[in-house]
């Protein structure tokens, strides 16, 4: 439900954030919310695109903090925390595709997500993807970009998933450092809690691993899902020693 308002206590935990945290967003004035009968809400059309360009613009620091805290969150969902091999497949990823313009590349990747058997309604995900973009772009600096629907509707998919693509020539797609981009994420997610995981998850891969460089060099499908399991693996095994050291 896109018009569905959230009380404090149910955003807190949405964007995997503490109460004392979320205190402060309020206080500092950083997270849209509204005041209706003496009390604060938070409507999840603005929430939704606010936390999602937060997390893209995260430092490693403040990325870390937040992987941290949603993987707490996901506990129950990825008990074993790798998500790749769970919601991406070779098949969902094409690895020469033709588009040229920001538009393009969405309406080739819906077509790619269609193919998957994934998606019940193709023309709202088109345009609910495209209403994202509109808000501001889902790129990044690097060559990389996370498309995902403005509003996470579970009647819109089958099931979580990840698509993964890789155009042949870079798209100019409005990433912060004002380059081309030419890898793309889907990540559709039926369930909340996950979604805003996710993207906290692949930018966290990007950032301490060498994964764009070796996704580019990939000879096929199968070249790439292993660079992106691989990848994680690697990131998680890191935290895993770090709180090892700690304890």
């Amino acid at each position: 439900m896109p018009y569905q308002l959230f009380n404090a206590e149910e955003v807190a935990e949405y964007l995997h954030v503490s109460k004392p945290d979320l205190e402060k967003l309020v206080r500092n004035q950083e997270i849209p919310f509204e005041k209706r009968g003496g009390r604060m809400v938070f409507a999840r059309e603005t929430i939704d695109a606010w936390a999602s360009q937060r997390i893209l613009g995260f430092s490693e620091r403040r990325l870390n903090e937040y992987h941290q805290k949603s993987t707490r969150g996901t506990a129950e969902i990825f008990p074993d925390q790798a998500l790749m091999p769970i919601m991406i497949k070779p098949e969902y990823i094409a690895t020469a595709m033709t588009s040229k313009t920001k538009s393009s590349l969405i309406r080739d990747m819906v077509e790619l997500a269609d193919k998957t058997g994934q998606v019940s309604n193709s023309k709202d995900l088109l345009e609910s993807l495209e209403a994202r973009e509109e808000l501001c772009s889902t790129a990044i600096p690097g060559g990389l970009a996370l498309l995902h629907a403005r509003h996470q509707q579970a009647y819109l998919i089958e099931s979580s998933f990840l698509l993964l693509g890789r155009t042949m020539h870079e798209v100019f797609y409005g990433s912060p450092d004002g380059q081309g981009t030419d890898l793309f994420f889907l990540v559709c997610c039926q369930d909340d809690r996950i979604h805003l995981h996710t993207l906290a998850r692949i930018c966290l891969i990007a950032m301490e691993t060498e994964l764009l460089p070796q996704l580019r060099q990939a000879a096929d499908a199968q070249a790439m899902y292993d660079v992106l399991v691989a990848c994680e693996a690697e990131v998680l095994a890191k935290k895993t020693e770090g709180k090892d050291r700690r304890a």
